[in-house]
């Protein structure tokens, strides 16, 4: 109990300011972006920043006409980029529909420096369930962006080989969140056996389940890193944007989200400093810091003990999440 709270206080309160931002962030022409979850909340912001130096930035959402928005609201705000911004039709919560937005995306790019992950649910209503018939919080912040990075891998590894001294520039970051620490259960992830079957459980509650797919982002994380990091020259990393406000919270009931807004949660555009760190920092080299977890505003930090042995250990839930994963979308790769 004292530890959650000392790692709630560090991660949410008298926190350094972010090493990088908007008004320090390199000029970024030449380099390609895909954003998840692009068109509201801190991936607007990323995508935003980005694009006002010079990026070209795929902003990947379900709704084209949200997408739209979003794009024409960050030419308004940045006439004088010279950068491009192009809607991605993308549906984490449907694996039925995410290869064909990667050969949409594949048609019209050669490159992509940077998949960030940032997409996700938060406790949404009890019993929501994706496409496929799964838990909607496990099916669009685990098995959509799982199945979207496996096939994005070669444009990646071409890019990291086309740029050999890029050390590490080239990346793929992972949402994560402050619930890993102080909720995620034991190793992070808890598994059942259904229909003969080991999968993700389910039936740990609302607030269990986000946690755990939080965790799980930082487990896949570190396994990509294991299995193609260093091979194909893309480092795989996690971040906590931070207690934030934005539209992720938006499940939860009126009174809970207004104390949570005036007690707790921090500018948008504070998160988009963390996640800018994770895809963009020079600090974080190929070699030394795949897998790293990324705090609020930029920062490296060690996870709980308990889900950081799972990286390690032979047959933990690292290893055993990505099989997993694997074999659910198999199918629709």
């Amino acid at each position: 109990m004292v530890s959650a709270l000392r790692t709630f206080w560090s991660q949410s309160f008298f926190l350094p300011p972010p090493p990088l931002t908007e008004q320090n962030l390199p000029d970024q022409s030449g380099k390609v972006f895909l954003i998840t979850g692009a068109n509201s909340g801190v991936g607007y912001e990323v995508s935003r920043i980005l694009y006002a130096h010079n990026a070209k930035v795929y902003v990947g959402a379900r709704s084209e006409s949200k997408g739209k928005e979003a794009i024409a609201s960050m030419e308004k705000q940045h006439p004088e980029s010279k950068g491009k911004l192009e809607f991605l039709s993308l549906d984490l919560s449907d694996l039925s529909t995410i290869k064909a937005s990667v050969q949409d995306f594949l048609q019209r790019e050669e490159k992509l420096h940077w998949l960030n992950n940032n997409a996700g649910v938060m406790t949404p209503p009890p019993g929501s369930k994706g496409a496929q018939g799964i838990d909607l919080s496990y099916q669009t912040n685990i098995l959509g962006p799982f199945l979207l990075t496996k096939l994005l891998l070669p444009i990646l590894k071409r890019t990291a080989e086309a740029e050999p001294t890029s050390n590490g520039a080239v990346r793929v970051s992972w949402a994560s969140s402050l619930a890993l620490f102080v909720e995620s259960p034991p190793g992070g992830v808890k598994w059942k056996t259904q229909n003969q079957e080991v999968t993700l459980d389910d039936s740990i509650g609302l607030r269990g389940i986000y946690s755990s797919s939080k965790a799980a982002n930082f487990l896949l994380a570190n396994e990509f890193a294991k299995r193609f990091g260093e091979a194909d020259g893309v480092l795989h990393n996690t971040y906590n944007p931070g207690n934030l406000r934005t539209n992720l919270t938006r499940h939860m009931g009126a009174i809970a989200s207004w104390l949570a807004s005036v007690l707790l949660l921090h500018p948008t555009i504070l998160g988009a400093y963390t996640e800018l760190y994770a895809g963009l920092s020079p600090d974080l080299k190929l070699a030394d810091n795949q897998g790293a977890f990324i705090a609020p505003w930029g920062r490296q930090i060690s996870v709980r003990q308990d889900v950081q042995d799972e990286v390690s250990k032979e047959g933990g839930n690292a290893e055993k999440l990505f099989d997993w994963c694997d074999r659910v979308t198999g199918k629709f790769a």
